[in-house]
Parts: structure tokens; sequence; C-alpha cells
């Protein structure tokens, strides 16, 4: 059962991993201006007469209407009467963005609604793992410390909000979600039966370290470089697209040049592990991502950013990242089989 609930909790992360690069290709991060509410409610508007100011109607507490380009929030249940009245409502302080966009706010309530049940996996996956107490006390550490990791995720996402989309936040809050599927991975290998003992090199260990760490550098250039993309949307439009990278900044040059870096080292990677019969199957996984990978930024920047290029971007890599990282751990752990159930 423990085993089944980290598979589950890391393939949920994954899910919200996929959901938020489908919020950024579509500019939804906005969508829901407030946190951990939608607009003031647990389930988002449908339409925009709920957040206009109507005579006769009932308001709870902290629900939102946006008058004059600005939010108001509701500062106790009422009910309005036949004009407005700032009395019973206050200005939403955490920013002024106040654009209300359907489609944009049900994307990123997917993408919240995704991290709440990712949430509750790592929940279910933490209590479960009390019973590996005796067994193996590193599961039920790194378990519960995994519910910590994601309610912090969760606060960074708010941070994002009230940003408006800080680069640098949103650069984090990407950090953090590898951070969560290297530690569920950890836990997938460290709880798994039979492990098999792969030797290989030093030199080899050295090399795949390094093509990790490369990939994770690629990943946050990829967040800055995706910032310049915003940029240039918010001066020239999302009809555009043939603009979008008339203009690259010298990190652009630096991501597209250091993923010929990580092709040819995990070839090399790929290379030796066939040469000396080591074994490590998932490193011909990694190359057809990294192949992938390179695939979809050449259609971005040849083919004006065809649809779903860029999310499948940003999900390859932090796919590759996993794969990598799980390489990693066939090499460096030893072996210490415990019983699962």
């Amino acid at each position: 059962m423990y085993r089944k609930s980290v598979k589950v909790a890391l393939i949920l992360v994954y899910l919200v991993i996929i959901a938020g690069a489908v919020v950024r290709m579509t500019g939804s991060g906005m969508g829901c201006p407030d946190w951990p509410k939608c607009f003031g409610y647990y389930i988002p508007p449908t339409d925009a007469a709920t957040l206009e100011w109507q005579p006769a109607r009932n308001f709870e507490k902290g629900q939102v209407i946006i008058v004059d380009e600005s939010l108001r929030v509701a500062t106790t249940n009422f009910t309005t009467g036949t004009s407005y009245s700032e009395d019973n409502w206050e200005e939403y302080t955490k920013h002024d963005y106040s654009i209300f966009n359907v489609w944009h706010t049900w994307i990123e309530y997917i993408n919240r609604l995704l991290g709440a049940l990712s949430g509750l996996a790592i929940l279910i996956m933490a209590i479960l793992s009390i019973k590996k107490w005796r067994q193996r006390k590193s599961i039920t550490v790194l378990s519960i410390a995994s519910v910590f990791m994601i309610v912090f995720q969760a606060w960074l996402g708010a941070t994002v909000v009230y940003s408006v989309l800080a680069p640098v936040k949103i650069t984090i809050h990407m950090v953090m979600a590898l951070v969560i599927v290297a530690v569920l991975l950890y836990l997938l290998r460290i709880s798994a039966e039979n492990k098999a003992n792969i030797v290989t090199s030093k030199n080899f260990k050295g090399f795949l370290l390094l093509a990790m760490m490369l990939t994770l550098i690629q990943v946050i250039m990829g967040t800055q470089v995706r910032q310049l993309i915003d940029e240039q949307v918010d001066i020239v439009g999302y009809a555009a697209k043939n603009r979008w990278l008339e203009n690259p900044t010298l990190q652009f040059y630096v991501h597209r040049s250091f993923s010929i870096l990580i092709l040819v080292l995990n070839g090399f990677l790929w290379y030796l592990n066939k040469k000396n019969s080591w074994g490590l199957q998932k490193l011909s996984g990694v190359m057809l991502l990294i192949l992938v990978e390179a695939f979809t930024g050449i259609l971005m920047y040849e083919f004006d950013f065809p649809f779903l290029s860029q999310p499948l971007h940003l999900v390859i890599a932090s796919l590759l990242f996993g794969l990598q990282f799980y390489v990693v751990l066939e090499v460096f752990q030893k072996d210490r089989t415990i019983k699962t159930s």
C-alpha cells in the first residue's frame, strides 16, 4: 500500500506540473487573483455577473466583486440594498490586478485543485509510512517531511499570485516542485524490494551527477527565458507569435547552447553504459527525452510556438530531471531490502 501511495503522489505532482505549464502557456496565472479561494469562492464564478454588484443580493464575508477596475472584498455577511455602498466592503490590498477571464480562472482553478489532490495524496502517504518506522526510519521521516514541503509549495504558489507572477518566485516555485519529485522518487526507490546494485566507474558517477545538475540549471534558465517571452506577449500580444523572440537576450542563447552540452554529455553517458554493459536501461529514456526536448525547442523558435509546444517543453524537462535523478539513485544507492506492503 505504501509504495502505491508514493506512485499516486508522484503522478499527481507531475499532473500539477503539467497544469502549471498550461497555466503559463495560456497566461492564466492571475486567473484567480486571491488565494486559497478564487474571487472569494471555493468554486470560482463562471460569468462576469457574479463579480458585479447587484441590489438585493446576499454576499458572504470574503467574497469579491470588481468595482471601478479594482477588487472589493466583503467584510461581513450581508444583503445589498438599492445602491452600492462602501460600508460593507474593503479594498483588496495584496495587488491591483482585477481582470476576470472565465477561461483563465478555471485553468488556474484546475491547477490549484490538482495541487490540493497531490497534497492529500502525500498526506495519506505520510500516514501509511508510520508502519515503516521500525523497518526504516528514513521512510517515515521523509514522508512526513514531504507533507511540509507540499504545504510550503502551496505557500509559494500564493506568493506567486500576490507578486503578480514575479519571475524569481515562479522559478523558486518550479524548483520546489522538482525537489518534491526527487524526494518522492527517493522514497519509491528505497521502499522497493530486491534493488539491484549497479557497479560503474567513479568518473561515470561524476559525469552522471554533472548531467543531472546541468538539467536543473537548464530548467531554471528556461523559466527566465519564459519570462522574456511573457514580457514580449505583454508588448505585442498573443497573436504576434512571430515577434516573441525577435530580440532574444543573451540568456536565450546561453539556454539554447546549453542544450547541446546536455545532449553531448548524456550521449557520452549512454555510450559508456552500453559499452560496459552496466545495465542502466533508463539512460535510453533519458536520451529520448533530451531529443524530444530539443525538438520542441526547435519548434518554438523556428515555427513560432505551435500549439502545446510550450507546456510540452516544460513538462519534458521535469520528466527528464526525474528520470536522471532515478538513474543517480540506481548508481549511488546501496541495496538495503525491506519488507513492503
